[in-house]
């Protein structure tokens, strides 16, 4: 279903069993950025309904899963911890057209938000496949299934709001670049690291 070009390492799993203090706080923020990135979309697209509607339900929902990941870091007795920079994201970001027209310019946010979708999902699975507790890896199974409702929602929107943008050659450029871009990862605990 997702299409990603390059699974991650299997190796990335066991780092972050070793250091779960750091991917809670990665993820956590990691899920304050997806909320807001969702509301950015929303404030330069006040016009499309259907647009306006889905991402506010995401964007409820991501802040929702914050509220989650906080709530696990404090039952191990761990703070939150400062908001970390993200470079896969920001590599990725790269990639996203700021030129064009208004409906290419859209279509790629919706696939660079489709791809973080897509990468975290997979990162889910993983831990909900490796956790070290019953409670974290159940945990883990229920956000990779939101994740995965996530990316084709932002994939459905592009495809609705593409205009004559080919959102599936593009898809196709994306993947390409991602699996570029994540080769260079998986090597800390952090949830794209």
């Amino acid at each position: 279903m997702l299409h990603l070009q390059l699974p991650t390492d299997p190796r990335w799993a066991a780092l972050a069993r070793e250091d779960l203090h750091t991917l809670l706080v990665d993820h956590a923020w990691c899920e304050h950025k997806a909320a807001s990135n969702a509301m950015s979309l929303v404030v330069r697209h006040p016009g499309l309904t259907d647009l306006v509607e889905e991402l506010t339900r995401i964007a409820a929902e991501e802040i929702s899963h914050f509220g989650m990941v906080v709530e696990r870091i404090r039952e191990r007795g761990w703070v939150l911890g400062p908001e970390r920079k993200d470079s896969y994201v920001n590599e990725l970001l790269t990639f996203v057209r700021k030129d064009g027209s208004s409906e290419e310019r859209l279509v790629d946010r919706l696939l660079f938000s489709a791809m973080i979708e897509a990468r975290s999902c997979e990162r889910f699975k993983m831990l909900s496949e490796t956790a070290a507790d019953e409670g974290l890896r159940e945990f883990y199974r229920e956000l990779m299934v939101s994740e995965a409702g996530h990316y084709a929602t932002f994939i459905g929107l592009a495809r609705k709001h593409g205009g004559r943008t080919d959102v599936d050659a593009r898809w196709k450029q994306f993947l390409e670049f991602e699996a570029r871009v994540v080769a260079g990862y998986g090597k800390s605990a952090e949830m794209h690291g």
